[in-house]
């Protein structure tokens, strides 16, 4: 195997008892999945000392929810970078807005559907009598008329506080997702690095945003409390995009390069290759726009007349897979771990019994070493790069048969 610097993904499940799960998000290799009697930083290190030893690697960060377990054993254990999940801080501002605005925003709705039918109600009234007034005294407006003139305002009043309730949320939404867009390592329109504290300028104006239509629609305290929480990870956010250009850079300068390929490979090849993985998780039609601007980033600098043009193929081959691994390193999402756990519940309600640490050894075996992926690796085999022996050429190996009998069996 060799040697690997890890991202790794963190996380705990409760289907079939508490489960500590840990994962390479890259090559999708379960590390660690094993039952524990609780989630404090002494229980991760005695079950992630035992299955880091005998591997050639290096935990330099771990993407995870701020759970206080796993932070300190990040700090004190693996003395390596947390980095904080994406999907933590948008689910906190949903909960603190998009929630409560949603409820507004039906309640708005029933408020239009109430006025429309009161309105369509008085004038079937107002049809049905004529003139659709009762006999009053001199001076007095009828009282279907009164009605009718109320019901045409109420409408309009109705139907403009649904459409600016509608607008707000609308507003948050986008805000939501452009702290998702903002949060990338490279930025999507125009494929250039991007600096930890632009983007946190960026992530806390979306916050604010959310923050002002909160107060002025007059939410709850506990809402503006989960605003706070979510702002909390926004200097998080800056520390690992600063902690990536430094490893990114670290790793470039080792390679012993020219200045010239040198910044060829950090201005245009990795944030090419950055593109590229963006492109992945989204549809083809969204994700053609990002494979386009990582071919024009990347094509001119292996031209005639390149930057790498002129350097040997062997080096070309090794610059594109460093390029590759940096531009993974860039980790901000545990997606991977909450699929797992996904796929462990379902199991659980189909099969039962998942608190047997022998059929989730099982489990976590069919994992790693027999799923594939489209291109037909399994997650062992991109994880140890190679491809493992066959467990049943394995088991053959070991075990003696037994010699053939001396006479066939008689009969009976």
């Amino acid at each position: 195997m060799p040697h690997k610097d890890l991202t790794v993904a963190q996380d705990e499940t409760f289907t079939g008892g508490l489960c500590l799960i840990t994962m390479d998000p890259e090559r999708n290799f379960l590390i660690v999945e094993q039952l524990a009697q609780a989630r404090d930083q002494t229980t991760w290190n005695d079950l992630m000392a035992p299955a880091l030893a005998p591997l050639n690697c290096r935990v330099i960060q771990s993407t995870s929810d701020e759970a206080p377990g796993l932070l300190a054993y990040v700090e004190h254990y693996l003395e390596a970078h947390h980095s904080p999940d994406l999907f933590h801080v948008q689910h906190e501002l949903v909960k603190a807005v998009s929630g409560p605005m949603a409820t507004k925003e039906r309640a708005a709705h029933k408020a239009v559907t109430e006025a429309r039918e009161q309105l369509d109600r008085r004038q079937s009234d107002s049809q049905s009598t004529g003139d659709g007034s009762e006999k009053c005294g001199a001076g007095r407006p009828p009282k279907e008329a009164v009605s009718l003139e109320h019901a045409e305002p109420a409408l309009d009043t109705a139907r403009r506080e649904y459409e600016r309730l509608a607008q707000q949320r609308e507003q948050v939404k986008a805000s939501i997702r452009g702290i998702g867009h903002d949060y990338h390592f490279v930025d999507l329109e125009r494929g250039v690095r991007r600096n930890g504290q632009l983007i946190a300028a960026d992530i806390q104006e979306h916050i604010e945003q959310i923050r002002s239509i909160a107060q002025h629609e007059g939410l709850s305290q506990s809402c503006l409390e989960r605003i706070e929480k979510a702002e909390r990870g926004v200097p998080k956010m800056q520390a690992t995009i600063e902690f990536v250009s430094r490893y990114v850079a670290q790793q470039v300068k080792q390679l012993d390069v020219t200045p010239p390929v040198s910044f060829a490979v950090h201005a245009k090849l990795i944030p090419s290759y950055y593109l590229d993985r963006v492109a992945q998780t989204r549809t083809v039609s969204d994700g053609e726009p990002l494979r386009e601007l990582a071919e024009r980033l990347r094509t001119p600098l292996f031209a005639p007349g390149g930057a790498l043009s002129e350097l040997s193929p062997e080096t070309q081959d090794h610059l594109h897979d460093e390029a590759k691994r940096l531009a993974a390193v860039f980790q901000r999402s545990s997606s991977n771990v909450e699929g797992r756990n996904g796929y462990l519940s379902l199991r659980s309600h189909q099969l039962r019994g998942l608190d047997l640490p022998r059929k989730r050894e099982c489990f976590t075996t069919m994992h790693n070493f027999f799923l594939t992926r489209p291109d037909g690796t399994t997650a062992a085999e991109r994880f140890f790069g190679q491809r493992p022996r066959s467990i049943f050429a394995a088991i053959l190996a070991s075990v003696e048969l037994a010699p053939a009998p001396l006479s066939p069996p008689r009969k009976a």
